[in-house]
């Protein structure tokens, strides 16, 4: 672990939302901003995991972390979540759009189904968020910085995860349209594009077996010749929700080791795939989903 540039204090008075706070990106993240001051708030759909989440990411300050069981893909339950944290904590100074969903498959096998579970959570769920923050910033007249979860495939594309890749550019072009909108009232978005940073359930879905392996989350595909870390992306995501870069708005910011300069950090390596390593990844990742599934009840 590497120790942090920033002082303890770096978000003190600063309340943060983290979409799909209860694993991977967010939960790593939100023990990191809880360490520098700020008061953190996780939404997800397993309440089971956010209890832990929060619990384990509030340990420096016990009392810093809140949860709510809420599915961003549902605009009237993110403005009933929202309008709670304003009654009971006050406003938001922060929102970051984390929630995803996401799985290796070619795409002519997907079902209407598959690519809806997948946009809703990550395009609609981003817009819901962001929306109801935003309103409300508006008509207080107080200012908030929203950062979006995102991936370098929002410029090149990438083969195997299209509905991820789509929902991924359409959050993309709402921070530059937002900040654009936005700027007006103090409103900043930006948006990280990590590299390759393992997180479990995330590499189940897009791992989930040895002939899967030659894909984005390989570290021999990334100049630096490792992955990133938890605490690199942290560094990141303290500092844009700081007050030290007001002027910085509409940018998706690539922190990827150089991968993507190097060649695209897609999936095409996975056209080597026969039929039956496609039916073998689908078991392991469909294995992967229920067990998740089961920890929400349902």
């Amino acid at each position: 672990m590497t120790t942090s540039p920033f002082t303890s204090d770096a978000l003190a008075g600063k309340r943060v939302l983290i979409t799909g706070g209860g694993t991977g990106l967010g939960r790593g993240v939100a023990r990191h901003l809880v360490d520098h001051g700020a008061e953190v708030h996780l939404w997800g759909r397993r309440p089971a995991v956010l209890e832990e989440a929060a619990a384990e990411a509030s340990v420096s300050r016990p009392g810093s972390v809140h949860w709510q069981t809420v599915d961003v893909r549902k605009a009237d339950l993110v403005s009933a979540a929202m309008d709670e944290i304003w009654t009971l904590h006050g406003p938001l100074t922060g929102v970051i759009n984390n929630a995803a969903a996401n799985f290796i498959a070619p795409t002519e096998s997907l079902s209407p189904r598959a690519f809806e579970a997948v946009t809703s959570t990550v395009m609609n769920g981003s817009f819901n968020t962001t929306h109801a923050a935003g309103r409300r910033w508006i008509d207080g007249g107080t200012k908030g910085v929203v950062l979006s979860t995102l991936t370098t495939w929002v410029w090149s594309g990438s083969a195997f995860v299209v509905p991820s890749a789509m929902a991924k550019a359409a959050v993309h072009s709402m921070t530059m349209s937002l900040a654009v909108e936005w700027a007006r009232y103090g409103i900043r978005l930006n948006a990280l594009a990590p590299g390759p940073i393992p997180t479990d359930y995330a590499w189940e879905m897009l791992n989930p077996t040895e002939k899967s392996a030659v894909g984005a989350t390989q570290a021999d595909q990334v100049p630096m010749g490792r992955m990133g870390t938890m605490e690199e992306l942290a560094n990141l995501t303290i500092f844009l929700l700081s007050d030290a870069c007001d002027y910085l708005t509409g940018q998706t910011i690539a922190m990827d080791g150089g991968q993507m300069l190097a060649g695209p950090g897609t999936f095409a390596g996975l056209t080597s795939m026969s039929n039956e390593d496609w039916a073998t990844a689908r078991e392991k990742s469909k294995a992967a989903s229920e067990a998740a599934k089961s920890q929400r009840g349902v």
